[in-house]
């Protein structure tokens, strides 16, 4: 019986790649995982990982970092038990001095942060109080409603709107070496990508501060806010309750030995919900600055790699007897 042209289309279709896949009968590759290829697999897992983990811990110790915390020091004695009241009385000064040691050598760039803690920023309501539309395209963009109650004043918008700008970090710092000023360069310490893409570079402060509801630092108005780098630094939220932010970067190197004395403003208000401000000077290297997360976890890894590989190998032995 001759086959009809039908049926050759059908068997030509029963051999097409597509049939093949949808029923499953492509050739496949079906390894057998032995247990010597398993103990083998954990060995290798354990000896790669554990040295990249030493290797990245001894990178990461590498680092010098200085931290100091300062929002207890500058406090003076007769508010030590009010400090709320220290920090929103303007006829108070905020000035204070800070004098440490340099112990080990720290090579520039020598970058500059300010840690807070216990300060919420990843909350729902702080998260949404901003306007990315207006903080690219000025004050004539009016779907500002998230920003409430921070969204207009007297009758004005107020650019940028919402609590994150509200809440800008104003303290200041400057460093003395012996008699000599350290020069703190401010300059592309945030994202390039958020300077040119988020915030406008026509776009400048409008109405900002000025309201019944003073929060924390003020914006220059003859200063577009691509240009602003505090704040584009602050605007970038934190996702965890303690969190470090870059203020800027020292250009000169720094000997052992060195006194470097910190005349800083302690401007901003961590008292009212119980929060920690601290100074942090720290150099960086190939893997960043200084984190023993990523070290450990190869170590870990590593190490528990080569346990169960252990373990593998002598249930192994053990059975084959």
């Amino acid at each position: 019986m001759s086959e009809t042209n039908s049926d050759r289309q059908r068997r030509g279709d029963r051999e097409s790649a597509f049939y093949l896949f949808t029923q499953q009968r492509l050739p496949a590759c079906k390894p057998v995982l032995t247990p010597p290829w398993v103990i083998t697999i954990y060995f290798l897992v354990g000896f790669i990982f554990v040295p990249v983990g030493l290797f990245t811990l001894r990178a990461s110790h590498s680092v010098v970092e200085i931290e100091e915390r300062y929002d207890i020091e500058c406090v003076p004695s007769q508010f030590r038990n009010d400090k709320v009241s220290y920090i929103q009385d303007d006829s108070v000064p905020k000035n204070c001095s800070l004098l440490f040691k340099v112990d080990k050598y720290m090579k520039a760039p020598i970058y500059i942060y300010y840690q807070l803690e216990n300060y919420y920023q990843n909350h729902r309501r702080y998260v949404r109080s901003r306007s990315d539309q207006q903080l690219l395209h000025g004050r004539n963009f009016h779907g500002t409603s998230y920003c409430q109650p921070l969204e207009s004043s007297n009758n004005r918008p107020i650019v940028p709107c919402g609590l994150i700008a509200w809440s800008l970090f104003n303290d200041t710092f400057t460093f003395i070496r012996g008699k000599a000023l350290l020069k703190v360069n401010r300059t592309n310490i945030a994202w390039k990508s958020d300077r040119d893409h988020k915030f406008g570079k026509n776009v400048y402060p409008f109405n900002f501060q000025n309201g019944t509801w003073i929060g924390g630092g003020k914006l220059n108005p003859r200063i577009p806010l691509s240009n602003q780098e505090d704040l584009i630094v602050w605007m970038r939220i934190s996702a965890l309750p303690s969190f470090r932010k870059l203020y800027g970067r020292i250009e000169e190197d720094l000997d052992v030995g060195d006194y470097v004395v910190v005349q800083l403003m302690n401007d901003y208000n961590t008292y009212s919900f119980g929060g920690k401000k601290k100074l942090v000077l720290s150099t960086s290297n190939w893997l960043g600055g200084k984190n023993d997360f990523l070290g450990l976890a190869y170590v870990f890894v590593g190490s528990s790699s080569l346990t169960v590989a252990i373990v593998f190998m002598l249930l192994h032995l053990r059975s084959q007897r």
